[in-house]
């Protein structure tokens, strides 16, 4: 095969004419002093476009790093982001649970509390509670009993069943709003953010040393001095 290319290379250059099909094939030879030829030789030209396509290749690898950093860096930011936000709706999630399920149970305590109450004597409440406790507790049942009193014992059943009923709905949704979702634990937050912080103190300015000798490798001291 490269007898084959030489041979091609030297007849194009005896006879240009012959590439009358824009086949493009610089001339590239190592020049004798003792032999001059009359061939002109194209290595410095190509040299010229090897060391452009470098440069570029170059140039276009530092802005692809820059790029990849950035998504890395949006990445992780939106990961922490979102984990914060979830972390916020699990506490919001466990605080309502929490209130429904105590809710829940109050309503059946208060109304065995009430039971219980309404059965002892006045005489052994204020052995039980002092004359102040039964006093503060009167307060706070009459209202309670008065409405009893005005239903009927069969309006006082369903009255029961219904507020059971309305405690078993509360612990019900209680359990459905306990449901949390995952979120990162302690160790994984570290990693990311030695991650983040490893991407924007040491990459980023690294690729920004990279790309300053790139440029003065590039740029004459002329074109640096404008």
């Amino acid at each position: 095969r490269q007898r084959v290319m030489m041979q091609i290379v030297q007849e194009l250059c005896k006879r240009p004419g012959l590439n009358k099909c824009g086949f493009d094939m610089p001339t590239i030879y190592i020049p004798n002093p003792n032999k001059p030829s009359r061939c002109v030789n194209q290595i410095e030209e190509v040299c010229r476009t090897i060391e452009k396509t470098i440069n570029q290749t170059v140039q276009n690898t530092l802005n692809s790093l820059e790029r990849d950093c950035e998504l890395i860096s949006e990445a992780i930011t939106d990961k922490l982001s979102t984990d914060r936000q979830t972390t916020f709706d699990n506490r919001r999630a466990r605080c309502k649970s929490c209130f429904l399920t105590l809710l829940g149970f109050s309503i059946p305590l208060a109304l065995l509390a009430l039971l219980v109450l309404g059965s002892m004597s006045q005489e052994l409440l204020e052995m039980a509670l002092g004359h102040q406790g039964t006093e503060a507790l009167s307060l706070y049942l009459t209202p309670v009993v008065r409405i009893f009193d005005t239903l009927s014992g069969e309006q006082q059943l369903y009255g029961c069943g219904g507020l059971v009923l309305l405690s078993f709905l509360l612990l019900v949704i209680a359990h459905f709003s306990f449901r949390t979702h995952p979120t990162l634990s302690g160790k994984q937050k570290r990693q990311l953010q030695e991650k983040l912080e490893y991407v924007q103190d040491v990459i980023k300015t690294k690729k920004k040393k990279l790309y300053e000798e790139y440029l003065r490798q590039s740029v004459s001291d002329q074109d640096m001095d404008l």
